[in-house]
């Protein structure tokens, strides 16, 4: 679900061209045929996440809610050639269309898929990490966080998705599950001294977060 207006998003998909066009076909099967189409990241916010792949050329990346896949074959555009992908799913379904678009459309990537629950994966999963993605249930972005944030390099970034929760947190009373769990989750980040953070209005909002390698935060 997009936050911002519907005809800013067109305009910047319009004059924005970082999304792999081998990826249109999945992504508008998605869109056509999943009940939950929403959850899939817009197809400028995966030219963002393209785009900022290439930037860093990372040789391993954590993603956390694989969805259909979309996202994690654009983070993938920047991935060495000795790089891996490891992207988590909680629903069987959906980690098996993943799957199928991996084996079709990107057989050369290195992409590991782990079905099942993320909290219990990651205590499995061992870094460094050099991009990881948050994109799951939004209760558990802080376990998600701290479980993550010792194994990111030290130039990595953490990417969290959805940190303005269709606009429910810039209620005066946040109300909802969720929509309290991504506000408990910016107000944790942006009171952690270790890292330093960005929020963007980015669909429905992202914020990227590095580690602060020992700077004094001003």
């Amino acid at each position: 679900m997009d936050f911002i207006n519907p005809l800013a998003n067109e305009y910047c998909e319009q004059y924005s061209n970082s999304t792999p066009s081998y990826l249109k076909v999945m992504y508008e099967a998605t869109i056509a045929s999943h009940p939950h189409a929403h959850l899939q990241s817009s197809w400028n916010q995966g030219g963002f996440l393209a785009f900022l792949s290439q930037l860093i050329t990372p040789t391993r990346i954590l993603e956390i809610g694989t969805f259909t896949g979309f996202s994690t074959l654009c983070l993938g555009e920047g991935l060495k050639k000795e790089g891996e992908i490891h992207t988590i799913e909680l629903r069987e379904q959906d980690a098996e269309t993943a799957m199928g678009y991996f084996t079709k459309l990107a057989p050369q990537k290195n992409i590991t898929m782990h079905q099942g629950d993320a909290k219990e994966v990651l205590t499995k999963l061992k870094g460094p990490w050099d991009i990881v993605f948050i994109d799951a249930d939004k209760t558990s972005y802080i376990d998600y966080y701290t479980l993550v944030l010792p194994q990111l390099n030290e130039n990595g970034i953490i990417i969290a998705d959805n940190v303005l929760f269709h606009g429910d947190v810039l209620q005066e009373i946040v109300t909802g599950k969720s929509a309290k769990a991504i506000q408990a989750f910016n107000e944790f980040v942006a009171n952690d001294n270790t890292t330093q953070q960005v929020m963007l209005t980015v669909r429905d909002g992202l914020t990227l977060i590095r580690k602060n390698n020992g700077k004094i935060p001003s």
